[in-house]
């Protein structure tokens, strides 16, 4: 089989800043103490009325193929991960391919909710591994919730953001990997824990709907605090072991961004020092599928790893899905 490398890396962010004191008018109470001190978060980027997930695909996109040198006709498979596409149908893939111009491209979408973007990752390189006919594979996570979320509703509108991150991968000749163990599983007793719950064949949106708020992003149950560290601590001493290296051999961590605490908790378990995670919800807020490619970009542009380092990418989203790749980047 052939082996698999990361080419080149890019991201995009709304230009719309909103800050905590946003909110504190918005509410009507002092919540910037609170994400600050509790979370971290300090700002967010949302995307304006008109704009649609798309438009950060594209440029997130289009930097990665600048970066990698690659044209229009050299990508021949193109995955993004969300759950808050441009449309419920067609896939943002095919709006993508279209925008980009990408000739002879194969497109689709992965919903695994915020592990998307791993997930897609690792599907990606198993494509590149296999088939001779894909050389090129981009990879984008990109996140739009903003627009499902109820002004009125502390617990989410609070977190979540905008942006996309885009990865590109190429094949090379069999030898030594840069993807060197990945993972996916389930835990799908969490289904009904947040999502949204409306606007799809079980829920279609109506009126009721609409006046009773329904179509937005809900979190319905506390999920355990340590349900998160215990998860990707797990994930990483797995992928480790078959890859037969040591967690502390490992460069740095891109993780799922929704809660500082819940990344050093992992780190903690795994008896390493925080600064091992790169953590970008302090002017992001919460992007789901993009936060850790957005991660891994500054990463690279901040030169924080170099080539040739063993990095692990970890993401957990609603369902809940999780997802883990293990790479040299």
């Amino acid at each position: 089989m052939r082996a698999v490398q990361i080419k080149s890396t890019g991201m995009a962010v709304p230009e719309r800043v909103v800050p905590n004191s946003y909110f504190n008018e918005i509410l009507g109470e002092d919540v910037d103490t609170w994400l600050r001190e509790n979370v971290e978060i300090y700002e967010r980027r949302w995307l304006d009325a008109d704009q649609g997930v798309a438009s950060l695909c594209l440029a997130a996109a289009q930097q990665a193929m600048d970066r990698a040198g690659l044209s229009n006709t050299e990508v021949q498979l193109l995955i993004i991960a969300t759950d808050t596409p441009e449309f419920i149908s067609p896939s943002t893939a095919s709006v993508i391919q279209h925008r980009l111009g990408l000739e002879n491209c194969a497109t689709f979408d992965v919903n695994t909710a915020c592990a998307g973007f791993v997930s897609a990752l690792d599907t990606a390189s198993k494509y590149l591994k296999s088939d001779e006919q894909y050389r090129n594979a981009m990879v984008i996570g990109c996140y739009g919730m903003s627009k499902y979320l109820n002004l009125q509703d502390k617990k989410t509108v609070t977190l979540f953001a905008d942006g996309a991150g885009a990865v590109i991968l190429s094949a090379k000749e069999p030898g030594n990997s840069d993807m060197l163990a990945a993972l996916q599983t389930t835990q799908g007793q969490y289904y009904d824990w947040m999502g949204i719950y409306s606007g799809a064949t079980k829920e279609p949106v109506s009126a009721e709907i609409v006046a009773n708020n329904d179509q937005y992003l809900k979190f319905v149950k506390r999920f355990p605090s340590e349900l998160n560290p215990q998860m990707w601590s797990s994930i990483a001493q797995e992928l480790c072991k078959r890859a037969g290296i040591s967690v502390s051999e490992v460069r740095m961590f891109f993780m799922t961004q929704i809660n500082i605490n819940s990344i050093r908790g992992m780190l903690d378990i795994l008896e390493l020092p925080h600064d091992r995670a790169i953590t970008i919800m302090h002017k992001f807020g919460y992007t789901g599928s993009a936060a850790i490619p957005m991660a891994l970009n500054m990463a690279v542009e901040q030169n924080l790893i170099k080539r040739g380092d063993p990095i692990l990418l970890i993401g957990s989203g609603g369902g809940l899905a999780f997802a883990g790749a293990l790479m040299r980047y």
